[in-house]
């Protein structure tokens, strides 16, 4: 697959399934790009009137380039969603990018969201946090992570006591059970 960018975009909105094959394939291609017509292009898209573009924007910016050559700009796109968005979908897709991007900077904004009503936002934060905490562990962040393994979702709980393993913090809140599920 392949062609400018805006074909691409186009290629990825038609694909009415989050998950779906094509929209993926569509991304990974964008992702490889890594350029700044493609930054900039998500970037707007992170700005966009519907909730599919804004989800879109950020799943390409969550990966944009081998090297995440525009995390520095990335990263304040994020953290201004993640303060303003209303969509647990897109909330979903920013703590995702997050965790992809692996910068101690998004800390704050994850934990904010870890406490969100939405499972599925809860289960973004819980998949961010252990990515984003530094290391040492930063403590805000592993007490947010405490809390989440011991949500009532069970995928969230799960995650989160996987995390807190990673980051060799497992402690008593293990929740059992089999390893986590997407959302």
């Amino acid at each position: 697959m392949g062609g400018p960018v805006e074909e691409l975009i186009q290629i990825a909105l038609a694909d009415g399934d989050p998950d779906g094959a094509v929209r993926w394939q569509a991304i990974a291609v964008l992702q490889e790009r890594g350029d700044l017509e493609t930054f900039t292009l998500a970037r707007r898209l992170c700005a966009g009137n519907t909730t599919a573009e804004r989800v879109l924007g950020v799943d390409i910016l969550g990966e944009l380039g081998r090297d995440r050559p525009f995390a520095d700009k990335t990263l304040p796109i994020l953290r201004y969603l993640a303060a303003s968005e209303q969509d647990p979908r897109v909330l979903y897709s920013v703590l995702i990018a997050f965790g992809h991007l692996r910068d101690a900077r998004a800390l704050p904004s994850v934990i904010e969201l870890a406490s969100h009503p939405d499972h599925s936002v809860r289960y973004g934060a819980a998949y961010a946090l252990p990515n984003v905490m530094g290391n040492p562990p930063d403590s805000a962040g592993l007490a947010a992570l405490r809390l989440l393994a011991s949500d009532p979702d069970d995928d969230v709980a799960d995650w989160a006591t996987l995390g807190m393993s990673l980051v060799g913090h497992l402690g008593s809140s293990s929740s059992g059970g089999a390893g986590p599920r997407p959302v």
